[in-house]
């Protein structure tokens, strides 16, 4: 129970104070080093934690984090912004609509969900993850991304999940270039069979991706007909909360 009751105080810490060094949680617990080290690589295997993009020896919170804020709190800027957008779209299409986010360049996370009223629709837990060069959500991020951390999610390797899957690195650059033309990015069973998505960025003040807004769907009621009507609606929704978290 100490161990677990140490583990949740590390994260809060790391939460308070990142980007935060294991030297610098070393001296605000009074731990050994090695305890702290240990500590953080576990929290980091189960996706609460990881290591800072821009300096990678300091450490900060998972997307994961958020997956688990109950719905009634949801009061960040972010959820704040997108839920009544992820309505509207919601109605307008009656498909399920995900709020996602990256955890760096690991992995997307849905961290929100609108349900649709069809009886047969996809579904996924809040919390679940996603590969980032399989899915729209992780299209649509990627391809607001600078090239050398493209690069750094090819080098990582582009598994294979289905005969859709992206995995060729030329046809992934290829792809998030229309992307950044057309404004959404479409997802065809390339990450689980009969699951499609059309997906856009929700992006910061600088430009840079924060979140994405996806429609989800059964392959069954994909229409390759209504792709370009699904995706100005959901570039029309992201753009929409894009604007609501600086207002």
């Amino acid at each position: 129970m100490k161990s677990v009751i140490r583990s949740l105080r590390i994260l809060e810490a790391v939460a308070q104070h990142q980007p935060v060094t294991v030297g610098e949680l070393t001296k605000i617990f009074g731990l050994p080093k090695s305890t702290v080290q240990r500590t953080l690589v576990t929290l980091n295997e189960a996706g609460w934690l990881r290591a800072s993009r821009g300096d990678t020896t300091r450490w900060e919170v998972g997307a994961r984090v958020l997956a688990v804020r109950p719905a009634a709190h949801q009061g960040s800027s972010l959820f704040a912004a997108a839920r009544e957008p992820m309505c509207r779209l919601r109605d307008a299409v009656d498909e399920t609509i995900h709020l996602s986010v990256p955890d760096g360049l690991r992995c997307m996370v849905m961290v929100d969900r609108v349900d649709c009223t069809q009886a047969v629709r996809t579904y996924h837990q809040v919390g679940d993850t996603s590969p980032m060069h399989a899915t729209a959500t992780g299209h649509a991020v990627l391809a607001l991304l600078p090239a050398d951390e493209v690069d750094e999610v090819i080098a990582d390797g582009l598994a294979r999940y289905g005969d859709a899957t992206i995995t060729d690195p030329h046809d992934l650059r290829a792809e998030l270039e229309r992307v950044r033309r057309d404004g959404y990015a479409v997802n065809r069973n390339q990450y689980l069979p009969d699951v499609c998505a059309i997906a856009a960025p929700i992006v910061a003040g600088s430009g840079a991706p924060v979140a994405t807004v996806a429609i989800s769907m059964p392959d069954s009621r994909y229409d390759p007909h209504e792709v370009d009507r699904w995706g100005r609606l959901v570039a029309d929704t992201a753009a929409e909360i894009s604007a609501r978290r600086f207002e």
